[in-house]
């Protein structure tokens, strides 16, 4: 297969986009569509600093490359979750800062959650076998990026691709989790000061099509997947979602935008009567945020956040 820019061999063929390119047209075609989706959403303001979420993994790293590429002022944020099964964590920091050595003025952030909070996620995972690892982890992950975000008055980057975002739209409609529909976006808007902005700008490139670029790149990432990631729901709904792929090219694809064009026509606003009538009017479903007594974070519990619960009662335990 020849590339459709130049006739040189192709190096991948995104029948998507009825489009094959050779190395060299792919590693321009993939900026130069990152930009105009980053212009088309809006998603960084003018002199703003980028803080770009990196684990290590081929997607994270890839989109750091690519924003310094484009002149962005980006840095790098790792969490180091203390995951020592098959030496996880120490290898996919060491792949971070391998990239980091590499390419000059790139900064990096790195949160030991062990040093700051008192205990690695395993541990945590270990003393509440009623909740799954997954979610323990998702919970500091998110929490922890929120704070450096806004600690470095930084837009909060992340490496999410089309399956991962496909992946997730199909368990929250299989569930029909209304909220979590409503802040699916490429774009999360800060809904409250203590809320960073939250973007994701290779949503529409899929996973094929990002490792792609890590490894023309020459970016050496890691390729295994989290030890407690086994099993995970996720996971099988990229797998559904593949087999529908080989039978309808790009069903993931029109299966995310259509998504997002039904959301903007407010498909997922919750419609509630009023009081005293019977017409139906339609009603943002937008959580209202308060703020954690303990950290100032914003929460949509009273008292204290989920991550400040969890914590604490660590901490007792400690005791």
């Amino acid at each position: 297969m020849k590339c459709r820019r130049c006739s040189k061999p192709a190096v991948i063929n995104m029948r998507q986009h009825k489009l094959a390119l050779c190395g060299d047209h792919f590693l321009e075609w993939i900026p130069a569509q990152t930009q105009r989706f980053i212009k088309k959403y809006e998603m960084f303001g003018s002199g703003k600093t980028i803080l770009v979420a990196v684990s290590g993994g081929k997607d994270s790293l890839s989109l750091w490359d690519l924003l310094l590429r484009l002149g962005y002022e980006a840095q790098g944020l790792y969490i180091d979750l203390g995951i020592s099964e098959e030496g996880y964590s120490s290898s996919s920091l060491a792949k971070v800062d391998r990239f980091v050595e590499k390419r000059e003025g790139a900064r990096l952030k790195v949160v030991d959650v062990k040093e700051e909070y008192g205990k690695t996620i395993p541990q945590l995972a270990r003393e509440r076998p009623g909740q799954k690892t997954c979610s323990l982890c998702g919970l500091v992950k998110r929490y922890i990026m929120n704070e450096a975000a806004l600690e470095e008055g930084a837009i909060l980057a992340t490496g999410h691709n089309l399956d991962d975002e496909a992946a997730v739209l199909l368990q929250n409609v299989l569930h029909w989790q209304t909220g979590y529909l409503l802040r699916q976006a490429p774009v999360l808007l800060s809904t409250h000061p203590r809320l960073a902005r939250k973007v994701k700008p290779f949503f529409r490139f899929y996973e094929r099509e990002t490792a792609a670029y890590a490894i023309l790149r020459g970016i050496d990432y890691i390729y295994e997947e989290c030890p407690f990631a086994t099993g995970a729901t996720t996971i099988f709904y990229k797998e559904l979602l593949n087999r529908l792929e080989e039978r309808s090219r790009g069903a993931k694809l029109q299966f995310y935008l259509s998504f997002l064009r039904a959301r903007e026509k407010g498909l997922f606003l919750r419609r509630l009567p009023p009081q005293g009538a019977e017409r139906i009017s339609s009603v943002d479903e937008r959580l209202e945020l308060g703020e954690c007594e303990r950290c100032g974070q914003p929460t949509t519990a009273p008292g204290l956040c989920a991550f400040c619960r969890l914590w604490k009662v660590a901490e007792a335990e400690v005791r």
